[in-house]
């Protein structure tokens, strides 16, 4: 009787597709694919692929974002679901929406070129297929929202950074400029953010002090908020 009952209803192809935030001089950057098939062959979308049978959605974008990255156990968070009829121009697709931060200079820069996948900066995005635009809209909002109260934002940077890299980032995400000073007290504060005694002289000529986030610290007894 339930074979029957579903048997009336449609069927749909269900996707995900992955709005992949990295971080590079002082920018916020969008993983981005030159599509390399038709429909649409060479314009602009997010990277993404579609939910096999067998496979549950957070799992489809985990794979996805492994095969494109060559990375594993990256945050990642669901943004929603988008589903207007006419959104995709090949057939009726739904598709869920995951955003991720990671590590540019960890990504496989082969897997990459494999599939036409470019770093763009999130300011100067080319015209995106479909409604990848108001997916990349809604991620962004929700970074937004993430980044002033949980330690997140340190996902998008390396194991070791400087304090001015840690304030770029941050107004890169907000897009807006932060007080030094105030800043800088604030990261004070946080005990589970940890001067270390080594040292950047690749962006520093007098050498800047390189810090790492404790997450173990944090989790015991850390309160956030830039």
């Amino acid at each position: 009787m339930s074979s029957t009952f579903y048997q009336q209803y449609p069927k749909f192809h269900v996707a995900v597709d992955c709005i992949i935030f990295g971080f590079k001089n002082g920018l916020l950057k969008v993983l981005l694919q030159q599509r390399p098939f038709e429909p649409h062959a060479g314009e602009w979308s997010l990277m993404g692929g579609f939910v096999n049978s067998d496979e549950d959605v957070d799992d489809a974008a985990a794979r996805v974002l492994t095969e494109l990255t060559g990375l594993k156990n990256v945050y990642m968070k669901q943004v929603g679901a988008f589903g207007s009829v006419n959104r995709d121009s090949g057939d009726r697709v739904i598709s869920v929406a995951y955003f991720a931060l990671l590590d540019i200079d960890r990504v496989d820069k082969e897997r990459n070129r494999e599939h036409s996948a470019y770093w763009e900066d999130l300011s100067t995005l080319p015209k995106l297929l479909f409604d990848h635009k108001e997916m990349v809209q809604r991620a962004l909002t929700m970074l937004r929202e993430r980044v002033s109260k949980r330690p997140v934002g340190f996902q998008l940077l390396p194991p070791l950074f400087t304090l001015t890299q840690l304030q770029m980032l941050y107004e890169a995400i907000i897009g807006e400029n932060i007080d030094k000073r105030n800043f800088r007290k604030r990261v004070a504060e946080m005990t589970f953010i940890e001067k270390t005694d080594e040292i950047d002289k690749r962006t520093s000529k007098r050498g800047a002090a390189l810090y790492r986030f404790n997450n173990t610290a944090y989790q015991r007894d850390g309160h956030f908020k830039l």
